[in-house]
């Protein structure tokens, strides 16, 4: 990519903007807390819960990795887009009410509230391994390979550079500059994406538009705008029809938005439950226009008839293609943003979940506030070294996204197991959660070995129901009353405001429309 005066001054500003910020924040916000570094003292308004939580969500995995599996795919994996609005609406109404009475820092926490320490132990493992070594390390390498496409940069100094960007204000300022960090990070995610794909959408039209450019897409590749692939599709197994819809997406979705620490970080931090349940809300809209910026670029190149080595170059290749002089600056900004907001959120969260759930419960349990923020900065450290050594290694897989989402599957079926019946079933015991914990990743091996044509979201919804069946047996065993530490849902805990119940209904609608348009 040629990269005018006016596209450096425009990117460099952007840097300085971002690391500016974070530091002015990071020395204005109390951090000398745990609860001030870890969860932003719980001050984050509703537009910063939501911004923040979109923003640690779409990063090289979607801008790239996403663009790749819609040029492969096609419009169907905008799946996970539209159904993880519905699934925040979910998480919102009967999930955060819970945790946030509970008062807990981390998801590992709350698992040993109510089952025990073997649990929150076992699942704090899990996590950390997950989010160091394909989350962190996916992230800096599809980053980095944008680099490597459009400016040049050799893929290790590519690695090496956003590593740095995002931890010069992560780890001195912790959740409240990444969160504040994150509104200046959507704002160009939004308006530098949707700039991309108006630009080549408006180039595939002739020049008369973006929506004529659309139409003619849809004309040229009708097979790419299909929501539910059916058995004779080559992607059926990413994909696998109507259990996308009623299988394991959303086992992947529940654990995602519902369980995951970097994501639901943000909403702990929040004022309060309403203002929580406001910011998942607007996250959902958010999430409802995300796949005109990550998956249409992809079908675009596409419908070019363009021949990639690697489908995850489908969107730097639009890029250097179709955004002009003096736009390239602010579309690559937006790119940036996208991957160094996502490192920040992941870094954090690692921290966190370390310095809480094992440090001080393992190893110091006496330590001083000084003492975790200190942990937590040097671990934040230590996370993306190793993330910058392992991301180079990720050059032989092919669709960058359905990595992610098969690897982060093995241990998702038992998260969301433990979970549920620990929020809604009393009689559920810590032992059988253990025994959920322990199984999820050799079920899930045993599964992709003894099953290989089973599409790997179908193989999530099976190893679901088998831990579900596990934790029940064994719970049932031992014991035929409540357990002791079982969750007492009091009346009114799931009540919402009318603002919330208003946006719940706009979602639903708008996504019955939208795969009644495309089914």
């Amino acid at each position: 990519m040629n990269f005018s005066v006016i596209d450096f001054v425009v990117f460099f500003g952007y840097c300085f903007l971002v690391l500016g910020l974070g530091l002015f924040i990071a020395k204005r916000k109390k951090t000398g807390d745990s609860e001030g570094y870890f969860l932003a003292s719980k001050s984050l308004p509703w537009w910063a819960v939501g911004t923040s939580l979109i923003a640690a969500n779409i990063s090289a995995e979607q801008m790239i990795g996403m663009s790749g599996s819609g040029y492969v795919i096609g419009l169907a994996i905008a799946s996970y887009e539209w159904m993880a609005a519905i699934t925040l609406i979910i998480v919102a109404k009967f999930m955060l009410p819970v945790f946030l009475k509970k008062g807990i820092y981390t998801m590992p926490q709350f698992l040993e509230q109510r089952f025990d320490e073997r649990v929150r132990a076992s699942l704090a493992v899990f996590w950390i391994l997950v989010y160091i070594f394909v989350n962190l390390t996916s992230v800096l390498y599809l980053g980095a390979l944008s680099l490597e496409t459009i400016l040049g940069i050799d893929l290790m100094y590519g690695v090496a550079g956003l590593a740095i960007f995002a931890a010069i204000y992560t780890i001195y300022g912790g959740l409240n500059a990444v969160a504040f960090t994150d509104v200046i990070q959507v704002f160009f995610l939004v308006v530098g994406g949707l700039m991309a794909t108006f630009l080549a959408l408006n180039a595939f039209g002739g020049g008369e538009g973006a929506w004529h450019g659309m139409v003619a897409l849809y004309n040229e590749v009708p097979e790419k705008f299909e929501m539910i692939l059916d058995r004779s599709n080559p992607h059926y197994q990413d994909l696998p029809g109507l259990t996308v819809l009623l299988g394991g997406m959303w086992v992947a979705n529940i654990s995602y938005w519902g369980f995951n620490q970097y994501i639901i970080q943000r909403a702990l931090a929040a004022k309060n439950l309403a203002e929580a349940q406001r910011g998942l809300m607007f996250a959902g809209y958010l999430k409802l226009l995300m796949p005109l910026i990550v998956v249409v670029p992809g079908i675009v190149v596409f419908g070019y008839g363009i021949d990639l080595l690697r489908p995850d170059e489908a969107y730097p290749w639009l890029l250097n293609e179709f955004v002009g002089i003096g736009f390239r600056g602010l579309v690559f900004a937006a790119l940036i943003a996208a991957i160094a907001s996502s490192l920040a959120s992941m870094t954090n969260s690692t921290a966190t979940i370390f310095t809480l759930d094992i440090y001080k419960i393992h190893f110091n349990k006496e330590a001083s506030e000084k003492n975790m923020v200190r942990t937590g900065r040097i671990v934040s450290f230590i996370a993306l070294l190793i993330a910058v050594m392992v991301a180079p290694m990720l050059a032989d897989f092919g669709q960058a996204f359905q990595f992610i989402q098969e690897f982060t599957g093995f241990v998702s079926p038992g998260v969301v197991a433990i979970f549920m019946l620990g929020l809604f079933w009393k009689r559920a015991t810590a032992n059988g959660a253990l025994w959920a914990a322990i199984l999820t990743i050799p079920l899930s091996f045993l599964f992709k070995w003894l099953t290989p044509g089973l599409p790997f979201l179908d193989r999530m919804g099976v190893v679901f129901l088998i831990l579900c069946a596990v934790i029940v047996l064994i719970s049932l065993y031992e014991g035929k009353k409540d357990d002791a530490k079982a969750i007492h849902i009091e009346k009114g805990l799931f009540k919402t405001d009318t603002a919330f119940n208003i946006g719940s209904i706009g979602i639903c609608a708008i996504l019955a429309v939208l795969y009644l348009l495309f089914w």
